[in-house]
């Protein structure tokens, strides 16, 4: 009986002693060994291992793959001495196992100190307004900063982000105030710009049109003008050719008067009194137009009047 206790203490003993010396390490993750206390640089790798029992102890062990850390809210004193609460996230890695356990105590800690400090200096040498529109610069800087600083304890910072940059609640009241006065300047100014541009474009539609009327003017007297003179050069040409046409019937009416004397001269007697006649008809005329005029004859001055024309007939019929 007292065999076979023996045997189950040594069994259960030499199993604990066998699964102590094997360690399965997972993918993305990796382990240091120390031997008897110290560090010979054995690493396990992802997967099955074996240690030497009672000699080897894993004394560290951490995943490779990217890790975030949130940086809590802190307080800020900008440039301009106005108090500010900033928070972050950092994304970082570890590159080298054996620097980040033996080089820094704690690496989390000592991370989140580290990034606080600095955001610390990089907000105290900006003012308010230039801490929300240079959050792009203050990330690379603080990136570029962090990774140098980080780099001696095998951490590799591939970003860094600020997540919000609050100001305290009595700056907050007077950037509301700010911004209203800035609103109802800009209203202001849009609205002046409109009026005057609504001024200006006023006066200009006014100037086209007084432009436009007066070249429609010009335009209706020019026309004006070329038909009055195209009237009158049409009156003058039908007044020509009545002239003309008048002229070659009183001619064609001599040569007539003419012949007819030549063949028969007796009728002279005929043409006085036709002569005559019109004579008196023409007076009639005359006093009865619109534009009458007074006209004196002395009645013993028209026997020599026919005499004249019948001189003129007879010299023409010479």
């Amino acid at each position: 009986m007292g065999g076979f206790f023996s045997f189950l203490i040594v069994l259960i003993f030499g199993g604990s002693i066998a699964a102590s010396s094997v360690k399965i390490i997972n993918q993305s993750d990796e382990a240091l060994v120390e031997t008897l206390g110290k560090y010979n640089g054995k690493k396990l790798t992802p997967g099955l291992n074996f240690l030497i029992p009672f000699l080897d102890k894993v004394v560290f062990r951490q995943t490779i793959r990217e890790r975030v850390l949130d940086i809590p809210p802190q307080q800020c004193i900008t440039r301009d001495n106005v108090s500010i609460t900033v928070d972050a996230v950092v994304y970082w890695r570890i590159v080298d196992m054996e620097k980040a356990y033996y080089k820094v105590e704690n690496l989390q800690s000592a991370m989140v100190n580290l990034v606080l400090t600095q955001i610390r200096a990089e907000m105290g040498q900006l003012e308010l307004d230039q801490t929300f529109t240079a959050r792009s610069e203050i990330n690379e800087i603080l990136l570029r900063e962090l990774d140098i600083s980080t780099e001696p304890w095998g951490v590799k910072v591939t970003r860094v982000e600020l997540r919000d940059i609050v100001p305290s609640k009595a700056v907050q009241e007077s950037m509301e105030l700010q911004m209203a006065a800035e609103r109802k300047k800009r209203a202001a100014v849009l609205t002046s710009e409109g009026e005057r541009e609504a001024a200006v474009n006023s006066a200009k539609g006014r100037a086209e049109s007084s432009v436009l009327d007066a070249e429609a003017r010009q335009k209706a007297a020019l026309l004006d003008a070329e038909a009055q003179q195209k009237t009158i050069v049409l009156r003058a040409e039908a007044l020509r050719q009545e002239q003309l046409l008048q002229a070659k019937g009183t001619a064609e009416a001599m040569q007539v008067i003419a012949k007819t004397l030549a063949i028969d001269p007796g009728t002279r007697e005929a043409l006085q009194f036709i002569i005559a006649q019109h004579y008196m008809e023409m007076g009639l005329k005359i006093g009865s137009s619109d534009s009458s005029k007074v006209m004196f004859m002395d009645p013993r001055s028209i026997p020599a009047t026919l005499e004249s024309m019948r001189a003129i007939v007879g010299e023409g019929q010479s």
